[in-house]
């Protein structure tokens, strides 16, 4: 820590390193290590997405600022995406804003209903990123335990709220677990949120990404939700357009002045050639997400079989959705141990347990979007390898 004047704020050194470019570092100094860790897929953007972004630097137009909350004409091709998918009526007490991701919608959200010391609810395992940006704005991420396939434990919840208590967050399909919250019990943790007079903050950026019998449900749908309801979306998973930052969120009308403040002085506009790219991707719709879902949905049955057989690990509940395993692996050694050895003695990426709160054994986060089937599974073979020698070397 720097000693002195000049020093980084108190606040950010409470704030934990993100753990992707961590990862990344470890993998760059190990050359031909497979990552099964970032949260990707591996396709990228329509052509006519593409297509777009050429004809708007063709022509050399829209270089100077846009509209703060985004332009018309994705605006009302995302309100119609959300009628048509989510089932949410952007009535007259709804707003919307495009973001540059579903994270700057998250971050949006909370200088908007925070203040310094107040709580947020995070069922854990949590997605990273959201724990840190309440941290980093002086708030308290409160953990709540999940039940043992990682659904909502609804008592829990009910249990944590206290009179600082601002939000609750759900992620579904989930961040790091794979798991789909029913309707019921989303339906329920909503009507919570409203007899306790907080807001529901709902991640739904693998909206598209569920398997089998699964269906994806938003809690923006739910009659009487609009007052307290705030729906993130993105386009960064289904249409491969990470890099593009392009996401929106849905809100209550009476937070419009508060994040036309954010958005204005934090990003004044969201990209404009990214804008134009995500309204040719809508066009598209769903189903450009749906023509590569089989490819990750036959990767996923290839990873749960393989996974499954390993006498390794304690325990491995359904990956119901996004694509993600969580799995716990019997050894009293960290997560952070685990994936550093497994980087460096089996050429495997996986992300530890403990950068989404779970330091009470040793979990680990496997990813099997990002990469075509044959070098995913590859990777799924080394990590298979790996667990089992590091287990046994540990049980010794």
């Amino acid at each position: 820590m720097t000693e002195g004047p000049f020093k980084p704020s108190h606040r950010m050194l409470q704030v934990d390193a993100p753990i992707i470019p961590v990862i990344g570092q470890l993998i760059m100094a190990h050359p031909g290590t497979i990552s099964l860790g970032q949260g990707v897929v591996f396709y990228g953007p329509p052509e006519s997405a593409l297509d777009a972004a050429k004809v708007f630097a063709d022509e050399n137009v829209g270089h100077k600022y846009g509209a703060v909350e985004g332009q018309a004409d994705l605006l009302k091709k995302i309100r119609h995406k959300l009628f048509i998918d989510n089932g949410i009526n952007l009535d007259p007490e709804r707003a919307l804003m495009v973001t540059s991701g579903a994270n700057m919608a998250f971050l949006n959200a909370l200088f908007a209903i925070t203040d310094p010391g107040d709580e947020v609810i995070l069922p854990k395992p949590y997605y990273f990123n959201q724990e840190m940006a309440i941290r980093m704005l002086n708030g308290v991420p409160v953990l709540v335990k999940t039940d043992a396939r990682f659904h909502l434990d609804l008592a829990a919840i009910r249990k944590a709220i206290t009179p600082k208590t601002r939000a609750i967050v759900t992620v579904s399909p989930n961040n790091p677990t794979g798991a789909v919250y029913s309707e019921a019990s989303l339906r329920d943790l909503n009507a919570l949120c409203y007899e306790q007079g907080l807001y529901h903050i709902s991640d739904e950026a693998y909206e598209y990404f569920t398997y089998g019998a699964q269906r994806h449900f938003s809690p923006g749908s739910i009659v009487g939700s609009e007052d307290h309801t705030i729906s993130l979306f993105s386009l960064s998973k289904s249409y491969g357009f990470a890099s593009w930052r392009i996401g929106y969120m849905v809100f209550p009308k009476h937070l419009s002045a508060s994040l036309l403040k954010v958005q204005d002085t934090n990003l004044i506009c969201p990209p404009l050639i990214s804008q134009a790219a995500a309204l040719s991707a809508l066009e598209a719709g769903k189903a450009y997400c749906e023509s590569h879902l089989k490819r990750i949905a036959h990767v996923r049955e290839k990873v749960l079989e393989r996974l499954k057989k390993l006498d390794c690990l304690e325990c491995m509940p359904e990956a119901e959705g996004a694509f993600y395993v969580f799995i716990k692996v019997k050894t009293t050694l960290s997560s952070w141990e685990v994936a550093q050895r497994l980087i460096r003695e089996f050429s495997v990426a996986v992300i530890p347990g403990s950068a989404f709160g779970c330091v009470d054994g040793c979990y680990l986060r496997v990813s099997y979007g990002a990469l075509e089937p044959e070098t995913a599974l590859e990777g799924l073979d080394r990590l298979t390898k790996g667990l089992t020698a590091i287990t046994s070397d540990s049980d010794k």
